[in-house]
C-alpha cells in the first residue's frame, strides 16, 4: 500500500535533476515574503475600500496578518527544496501540496466566519491565503527551479580536463 501511495503522489526519491540552488531559493523567499505582504496590503486595502463597514477588522492590520504571512511563507520556501529531493515531478507535487495546504488553511477562516465575523472581511483573509500560495508558488518555482544532472564529457578524465597522462 506504501509503494502504491508513495507512486500515486509521485514519491521515488530519486529524481533526474538536482535541487534549487540555496542562494536561489533564499532570493526566492525573499521575493515570495515581500509579494505576499504587498499582495495582503492591496487585499486588505480593496477589502476596507470596497466595503467601509470593514473598516478597523483586526486582521487587517499588517502587524496581524504579516507575522503569519512570513512564517507560512518561510515553511513553503523551506519545503521546496525538500520535494525537489524526494520526487521527479517537483512541480506536480508542489503545486498540489500549495493547493492542499491553502484549504487547510482556511479553516481557521471558516472558524472566523462561525464565530460570527463579517463574512466580507473573512473573504479579504481567504483571498489573501490565495494570493499568499500563488506568489509563493510562482517565486519559487521559476526564480529557484530544479536543476539539470550534470553531463560528463565523453571519453577518459585526461582528455577532458586537457591534463598531461604520465
Amino acid at each position: 500500500m506504501v509503494p502504491r501511495a508513495a507512486e500515486l503522489v509521485r514519491l521515488d526519491f530519486d529524481p533526474p535533476h538536482r535541487p534549487p540552488l540555496a542562494g536561489r531559493v533564499l532570493v526566492a523567499t525573499i521575493v515570495a515574503i515581500v509579494g505576499s505582504l504587498v499582495a495582503d496590503a492591496v487585499v486588505a486595502a480593496l477589502t476596507v475600500a470596497t466595503f467601509p463597514s470593514t473598516k478597523g477588522y483586526p486582521h487587517f492590520r499588517f502587524g496581524d496578518y504579516g507575522k503569519l504571512t512570513v512564517v507560512g511563507v518561510i515553511i513553503a520556501c523551506i519545503g521546496w527544496p525538500i520535494v525537489a529531493r524526494v520526487t521527479s515531478a517537483p512541480r506536480w507535487l508542489f503545486v498540489r501540496l500549495a493547493v492542499l495546504v491553502t484549504i487547510v488553511l482556511l479553516l481557521p477562516d471558516f472558524y472566523l466566519l462561525y464565530q460570527g465575523q463579517p463574512a466580507k472581511a473573512v473573504a479579504g483573509l481567504m483571498v489573501m491565503h490565495v494570493l499568499i500560495a500563488v506568489v509563493t508558488y510562482n517565486a519559487l518555482v521559476r526564480i529557484a527551479p530544479v536543476r539539470p544532472l550534470r553531463r560528463r564529457a565523453p571519453g577518459p578524465a585526461h582528455l577532458r580536463t586537457g591534463s598531461p597522462t604520465y
